[in-house]
């Protein structure tokens, strides 16, 4: 389970405001984070990864604590066990597909290369660097790495923004099949109501700072 009680000063669309989390999220949980442009939820994922480090609280995850303002606690991102795919998706240009996704393992696994190659689709680009590559199969290789170190959390910072219609559909069916085959909770950022009300398990509104988790039920 992880465990959130955070706050952050930001300065978002509304002002100067201090962004407050207050949750618990079941393993193996798609969960999405909602709101509009500015209100929050990357520098929420940020502070999940350990990329940015909260002003006060605590986060936790299963046994391991992440962070603890007052132990004055805060692990590094290389030891939190988790995966994440940037909106941009950050992949390195002088390396290959397959280089990317080799990358992102923590202890090389030529045969975890090949399932995730197969699984995504992928084999026949193997050796294409992303400049060669259309929106979605760069899409594909970044959620692979993302996968390659066998994360227990997997964030995902609007990974299909930037695609069309067709292209979004069909990986909203593509990360909704990874994630039940892996078992791995995820947390989604994403302005889609339709796409949010198709993927997840759980939304987290992000309005003026407020964080609220409502079940997909009662997300209108």
């Amino acid at each position: 389970m992880l465990k959130l009680d955070v706050k952050r000063k930001m300065l978002t669309t509304d002002g100067e405001k201090i962004l407050t989390i207050n949750t618990e999220i079941p393993d193996g949980k798609l969960v999405c984070f909602f709101g509009k442009s500015g209100a929050g939820k990357t520098t929420m994922m940020r502070m999940i990864s350990g990329l940015l480090e909260p002003m006060d609280g605590s986060i936790s995850f299963d046994n391991d604590v992440w962070f603890d303002a007052k132990k004055k606690l805060f692990a590094k991102p290389q030891n939190r066990n988790i995966g994440y795919m940037f909106q941009d998706y950050a992949l390195f240009p002088n390396m290959t597909v397959e280089g990317n996704i080799r990358y992102g393992q923590t202890i090389r696994n030529e045969d975890e290369v090949e399932y995730l190659l197969q699984l995504f689709d992928l084999t026949k680009l193997r050796k294409q660097k992303p400049t060669r590559l259309s929106g979605g199969q760069k899409q594909r290789c970044a959620l692979a790495r993302a996968l390659a170190r066998k994360p227990k959390l997997l964030l995902l910072d609007e990974p299909l923004s930037s695609l069309d219609y067709e292209m979004r559909s069909s990986l909203q069916e593509e990360i909704l099949k990874v994630h039940q085959l892996m078992g791995v909770t995820t947390l989604m950022v994403s302005h889609d109501k339709e796409e949010i009300r198709k993927m997840a398990d759980l939304v987290i509104t992000i309005q003026k700072g407020v964080c609220n988790t409502i079940g997909i039920n009662d997300f209108e």
